[in-house]
């Protein structure tokens, strides 16, 4: 049996509450064939004595607009699934969670649009095991998917076949992770997370266009405003970042995740020392509802 369910853990799949270890999908369906189906992933943190999800809404709304880009009919509010969202998690008393609702499609082998979905909505307990902090990472040989052939920016299930490829390579090699280039050659993201670098007091991400637009991006765009971090979103290659003071990846699940090196190029500063170092701090604190104070200035 998987590690994210037992016996006892419960999910809310096509309108009611069931055991994990009974629920059942259709083996004719869009979304197993085809990898036709959206899906979130969501946090939530214990919270002044209670359980909250981070950014609960903005996950939700961009699960309804992922089944809109890509035609899967979809009918939940988001107030409606933040609501079912929270009864799963007490059903199963959990509060420092990982929650993945996941829309799937009904059976059908023809390549149309999706006639009737089914929603799931899954948690597990989460300790941010997804990536360890100073990663080692390498250039994938692996490109995100064309802009012009896919909506990359929903969180589609059939992309991640890409980042299952390029988060591979890397391990095969003895990286810890991947950097995926886009279509032209520019830094996009990781297989499963957005990143920033840090050069002269200054952080480069890569704009809207070819990457997932995290949440979690977003986020630490707001934290770079809060604290006066000049923030340059922008198109740049492995030579701008390979060597820089410092990087890091971010994302739901990862939170906000420091870089020792990438293609073997080690990022010049201590992550402590780094303005990056206080943006991982300040997440910290924003999602746990905590005052984040910056104690001393960063050389």
């Amino acid at each position: 049996m998987a590690a994210y369910y037992n016996d006892n853990t419960i999910i809310y799949f096509n309108g009611e509450f069931v055991k994990a270890s009974e629920a059942k999908t259709d083996l004719y369906s869009q979304s197993l064939h085809y990898g036709y189906a959206v899906f979130e992933g969501i946090r939530s943190y214990p919270v002044n004595g209670g359980t909250k999800m981070f950014k609960g809404k903005e996950h939700y709304d961009r699960l309804r607009r992922s089944a809109e880009v890509t035609r899967i009919p979809f009918s939940y509010t988001t107030e409606q699934l933040v609501e079912l969202t929270y009864e799963t998690l007490r059903r199963n008393n959990l509060t420092d969670a990982y929650v993945r609702p996941i829309v799937l499609c009904s059976p059908n082998m023809s390549l149309s649009k999706g006639q009737i979905s089914y929603l799931a909505i899954e948690c597990w307990e989460w300790t941010n095991g997804y990536m360890s902090n100073q990663m080692k990472i390498m250039t994938s040989s692996y490109r995100r998917p064309n802009a012009d052939a896919f909506h990359v920016d929903a969180k589609v299930s059939g992309h991640y076949v890409n980042s299952i490829l390029a988060c591979q390579e890397a391990k095969d090699k003895g990286y810890d992770e991947a950097l995926v280039l886009d279509c032209n050659g520019f830094v996009a993201e990781s297989s499963g997370a957005n990143i920033f670098y840090e050069e002269n007091g200054v952080l480069y991400t890569a704009p809207k266009g070819h990457i997932l637009p995290g949440i979690t991006r977003a986020t630490v765009l707001e934290i770079c405003g809060e604290l006066n971090i000049p923030v340059i979103e922008k198109f740049f290659t492995t030579d701008e970042m390979r060597g820089a003071d410092a990087g890091f990846f971010c994302g739901t699940a990862a939170e906000v995740v420091a870089l020792s090196s990438l293609d073997d190029v080690p990022f010049k500063k201590n992550w402590e020392d780094s303005l990056s170092y206080l943006i991982q701090q300040a997440y910290r604190c924003k999602v746990m509802e905590k005052p984040f104070r910056l104690k001393e200035e960063v050389a």
